[in-house]
């Protein structure tokens, strides 16, 4: 089993930049795929991105596309989510996932069997 911790989360001035973090424990944490999502009070949880586990494809939500990049460290069994250009509409709870591994990103939540605590981000304007 892979347990998730997610940090780095904050207040941010909009155009800033955060980089968040998700360190894995326990075994396989290279064989699975893994993914970014967030979620606001009242609202479901969006996908934003992802990534396979042994090709390193990636996957990204247009509303973040050009901005964020996912990136794994098998080596430190972390996974990061670099965010640039952080919009206020970028605010929200931000959590890691892992799923089985494929060669597919998933953008459904439901897929995702294993899920961090979250981290909250704050974009002001």
């Amino acid at each position: 089993q892979v347990r998730l911790v997610e940090s780095g989360g904050g207040l941010v001035q909009a155009g800033g930049s955060l980089r968040l973090s998700c360190a894995a424990s326990g075994r396989g944490f290279s064989e699975y795929n893994m993914g970014w999502f967030r979620q606001n009070p009242g609202k479901e949880r969006e996908f934003v991105a992802g990534i396979t586990w042994i090709d390193d494809d990636t996957l990204y939500a247009d509303s973040v596309k050009g901005r964020f990049t996912i990136s794994k460290d098998n080596a430190k069994s972390t996974l990061y989510l670099q965010m640039n250009s952080l919009k206020p509409s970028d605010t929200a709870v931000y959590y890691c996932a892992t799923t089985w591994a494929s060669n597919v990103v998933s953008t459904s939540s439901g897929v995702y069997k294993r899920w961090g605590q979250g981290t909250q981000v704050t974009v002001s304007s």
